[in-house]
């Protein structure tokens, strides 16, 4: 039986891959043939069904067992023990990662009327059409059959200068603080005009009707009304009128002391207002800080774990062809594992930094925060040439948290005295009103002319005998004991900020040092037991814990800086950010 040429090439393929040895014997004798080789493709690119196509060899797969899918890239190598004949199909085994597969051999005509399908529906992916038949081996180009695309997230760059410059108004926290300034100022100016009078314009009627006791006490029926209209409502009869058109009624005390009061809770909500600033500035520091250490920390583990996989791959190199323990390279491929698995907590600690960031920013947190700093550097903001009290010193003069203090003992003495000398000033009423005025008997209403009065009244009161003064005045001399110990407690707390971290900024300073040199001598002891690898001196095994101390020693040096650079923040804070130098101040 004579075959066409067209199907030498897809049976030779066939043929080449199961790796049948009477198949290779026929081929050597009526045409080329393709040499057993390993296809490798990309895992991920195939579609989650249990049937699978090699590509552009004319063979369709249906596996026995369910696919295993692996990271990254995976080799699959085809080979055949067996080749027989199911009926009017032909059946081989298909090994893939060591596992072997029942696969069933489709002829050419077949894979060509294969229409595509859906990857949904579970059955077979797209198969292809097979190349030209030429007179040489015939190429395997891998084919991809599933395209899955994921979204990066977006990111956002910023840099330590832009993200404390967007600490504003517009931050919650600090939009809080500054609103709560505003209505303090809202209650300075009411409580400045509180002796001012007020307006009030209407008109009122009054109607009565029966039994009325007149002033010398005489009983008369009297059908009667009364109509007011313009500044002043509610008179009747020859009374004054009860609700004067511009009236002023305060107590003197609260006209004197209120304003005062009102104008120091109202510095004090300012410089509360600037401490919140202040305290959202270290924050955003502090997170950005943060950030950008485990990005530096993740450059500082990827490039562990490439001299790592080096090492790895020498020492199993080693171990493959006599000259070290397999025992050796199983340790290394363990110490790779356990870097991948601490590079991963730190790309978690990344995500959870930017998120944070974003929160103390107030911006989206679905944006990917990267920092445009290239590494960590110490940042020099106060140097330790300064002594500690003298710091502490600029401090407390500086921390509107103490001025914040200072201004609410100040309140609370003013409302002390209001309420020490509120018995010996009177309280005023003073009403005037100016309208038209009307009336007459039944429902007559004539007799309507101008009207006019004026009321002033001055009163004075002793509350509760006197008890009631006295328990005032109490209640008010506690509020000012207790604000004067709040201030003190500020004062020992912030000369406390001050005092930490200096001491911070100090022995931190000192860590840089120390674990730089660290650094130099871990890099020159790995760079020797490399050197002595090479040589053929060593085995690559000696050179992991050198390799684990320049890994230590570079993480404690960037711990250092990253700590040392958030002292100098704190200390800045605890100062109460200030402009100049503490000695100029």
């Amino acid at each position: 039986m004579r075959l066409h040429q067209s199907a030498i090439i897809p049976l030779c393929l066939i043929l080449s891959v199961s790796g049948c040895q009477s198949s290779r014997n026929w081929l050597s004798q009526n045409g080329p043939h393709e040499p057993e080789r390993a296809i490798a493709y990309d895992a991920s690119e195939f579609a989650e069904t249990d049937n699978r196509e090699i590509p552009n060899s004319g063979l369709s797969a249906k596996l026995a067992t369910p696919n295993r899918i692996r990271g990254d890239r995976t080799d699959f190598s085809v080979a055949n023990h067996e080749s027989r004949s199911v009926g009017s199909a032909k059946m081989a085994t298909l090994m893939i990662d060591g596992q072997a597969y029942k696969v069933q051999l489709v002829p050419e005509e077949t894979v060509g009327n294969i229409q595509p399908v859906s990857a949904k529906t579970g059955n077979s992916p797209t198969l292809l059409p097979l190349p030209a038949a030429e007179d040489h081996a015939v190429e395997s180009t891998p084919v991809k059959l599933v395209d899955i695309s994921f979204a990066e997230p977006e990111q956002r760059e910023l840099d330590l200068v832009s993200t404390l410059s967007m600490v504003g108004g517009q931050h919650p926290v600090i939009g809080f603080a500054q609103w709560r300034v505003q209505e303090a100022y809202a209650q300075l100016d009411q409580a400045e005009v509180l002796w001012l009078p007020s307006l009030q314009a209407g008109f009122s009627y009054h109607r009565h009707d029966g039994n009325y006791q007149s002033s010398n006490g005489q009983i008369v029926d009297v059908n009667r009304n009364s109509f007011q209209l313009g500044m002043g409502e509610g008179a009747t009869g020859a009374g004054t009128t009860p609700r004067p058109g511009v009236v002023a009624q305060f107590h003197m005390a609260d006209a004197y002391f209120q304003p005062e009061i009102a104008q120091k809770n109202a510095w004090a909500r300012g410089h509360a207002a600037n401490a919140t600033q202040n305290k959202q500035l270290l924050n955003v520091a502090l997170a950005y800080i943060e950030l950008l250490n485990a990005e530096q920390d993740h450059r500082i583990l990827e490039q562990s774990r490439d001299r790592t996989r080096d090492l790895s791959k020498i020492t199993s190199d080693f171990a493959a062809s006599g000259q070290g323990l397999q025992a050796d390279a199983d340790r290394m491929a363990t110490e790779l594992s356990l870097l991948n698995s601490r590079i991963s907590e730190v790309n978690e600690q990344a995500d959870i930094a930017s998120a944070r960031l974003a929160q103390t920013l107030s911006i989206d947190a679905g944006q990917r925060i990267v920092p445009r700093d290239p590494m960590v550097v110490p940042i020099e903001l106060i140097t330790t040439e300064y002594e500690k009290g003298t710091l502490i010193s600029t401090g407390l003069m500086n921390r509107p948290e103490l001025k914040e203090a200072q201004n609410l003992v100040s309140a609370a003495c003013d409302q002390y005295k209001r309420q020490k000398y509120a018995p010996l000033v009177p309280s005023v009423m003073l009403g005037m009103s100016a309208g038209g005025f009307g009336g007459g008997l039944g429902n007559t209403t004539d007799d309507f002319s101008g009207r006019y009065d004026f009321d002033a009244l001055m009163m004075w009161e002793v509350r509760n005998l006197g008890l009631g003064e006295k328990a005032a005045r109490r209640e008010t001399q506690a509020r000012v004991e207790q604000a004067k110990f709040q201030k003190v407690r500020l004062l020992d707390q912030v000369a406390a900020e001050v005092n930490e971290a200096h001491s911070q900024v100090t022995h931190r300073r000192n860590r840089m040092s120390i674990t730089k040199e660290a650094i130099a001598s871990a890099q020159n002891s790995y760079e020797r037991n490399v050197r002595r690898i090479r040589d053929g001196q060593g085995l690559p095994i000696e050179a992991l814990q050198s390799l684990r101390a320049l890994e230590d020693a570079s993480r404690a040096y960037l711990k250092a800086v990253t700590e040392y650079n958030e002292a100098q923040f704190r200390l800045q804070w605890a100062l109460g950010w200030p402009v100049v130098a503490p000695a100029a101040l």
